[in-house]
C-alpha cells in the first residue's frame, strides 16, 4: 500500500513520545564475550554514561514455540546488552551481539537523528565489521493528548481517521469506552518493507489522562548492503510521515501547529 503523498511538516506540538532504530546483523560473539572498549571510545564523547543489562534467562522446559514468543516480548529480545547514554539522558544506545539499536526521546528532526545514527553505525563498521545488515526497523510511538492541544472536549472521531478511531467513532459510544486497541501490518511499496502498527488508549499514569497511542514499527527484512543502509531508512521515514497524515483529521494536525520543511 502506498500512503497518500503529503507535505513533509515538523509539528510545534510534538506528538512523538519516543524514536527507535534497529539495525540488526549476523551474531557477532564477540560482543557478549570482549567489553566493547574500543567501540566505546569512538562515541563516549557523546554517550559517556555505561551500563552492561545481563540476559534474561527462560525457565527450563519451555517448547521451542513459546520460548520464541516469550523472547519477543522482552526488552531487547532478552540478550545482554551493553547500554551507552547520552549526558542529557535522552538519547541511548544498545549494542547486543545481533542488533545496534538508537533511541531518542527528545525527536525534533529526521536529520538529527540520522546523524546520530550514522556515527554509531560508523563505529560498528569500524570495530565489529557486520558484513551486511538482515533487517532495519525505525520505529515511531506518539502520544496524542488532547489537554496539550486544548481539545479535552473533542472527541477522538473528529481526530482520527475512523479506521484507526475504531470503537470510538460510534456515535454515543466512545465516553464510555475504557480501553480500546488494534494491531495490524501493513505491507509497503517498497522492496520487502511493511509497517507494523498498535494503535490504543493509553492512560497517563501521572495525570490519569487518557491519551492515544499510535506505535509504528516501519521496516524490511531484506538483506541491505552498509552502502545502502541510510537510502532505506530515509524511505522508511518518508512512509513514516506518510502514514501518521494519513491516520489522523485535518483539525487534529492543525492543532499540532505543523510548519512545512523542505523534503530529503
Amino acid at each position: 500500500m502506498s500512503f497518500p503523498d503529503v507535505p513533509r511538516v515538523i509539528y510545534q506540538i510534538n506528538p512523538l513520545d519516543e524514536v527507535i532504530c534497529q539495525l540488526r546483523y549476523p551474531a557477532i560473539l564477540k560482543i557478549d564475550t570482549e567489553p566493547p572498549a574500543a567501540f566505546q571510545e569512538l562515541i563516549r564523547a557523546d554517550y559517556p554514561f555505561y551500563e552492561s543489562k545481563p540476559p534474561i534467562r527462560l525457565p527450563a522446559g519451555l517448547s521451542p514455540n513459546l520460548a520464541q514468543m516469550l523472547v519477543s516480548d522482552l526488552p531487547l529480545g532478552g540478550l545482554k546488552s551493553h547500554e551507552f547514554t547520552s549526558k542529557d539522558r535522552s538519547w541511548t544506545v544498545n549494542l547486543t551481539r545481533e542488533f545496534l539499536a538508537l533511541t531518542c526521546r527528545s525527536y525534533e528532526r529526521w536529520e538529527t537523528f540520522r546523524e546520530q545514527l550514522g556515527r554509531l553505525a560508523d563505529a560498528l563498521l569500524t570495530i565489529y565489521r557486520p558484513a551486511a545488515l538482515t533487517r532495519l526497523g525505525l520505529r515511531y510511538r506518539d502520544v496524542i493528548y488532547r489537554s496539550r492541544l486544548q481539545l479535552e472536549e473533542t472527541p477522538w472521531c473528529e481526530l482520527l481517521q475512523p479506521g484507526i478511531s475504531g470503537v470510538l467513532g460510534i456515535p454515543g459510544t466512545a465516553p464510555f469506552v475504557r480501553t480500546s486497541a488494534s494491531n495490524f501490518i501493513i505491507g509497503l511499496p517498497e522492496e520487502d518493507a511493511q509497517v507494523q502498527v498498535y494503535a490504543g488508549l493509553v492512560m497517563d499514569a501521572r495525570t490519569n489522562e487518557i491519551a492515544f497511542m499510535l506505535d509504528a514499527d516501519f521496516f524490511t527484512e531484506q538483506q541491505t548492503e552498509l552502502s545502502d543502509v541510510f537510502k532505506r531508512l530515509n524511505t522508511l521515514n518518508r512512509q513514516a510521515g506518510k502514514f501518521f497524515r494519513w491516520c489522523i483529521t485535518e483539525r487534529l494536525h492543525e492543532a499540532m501547529q505543523p510548519t512545512v520543511v523542505a523534503p530529503l
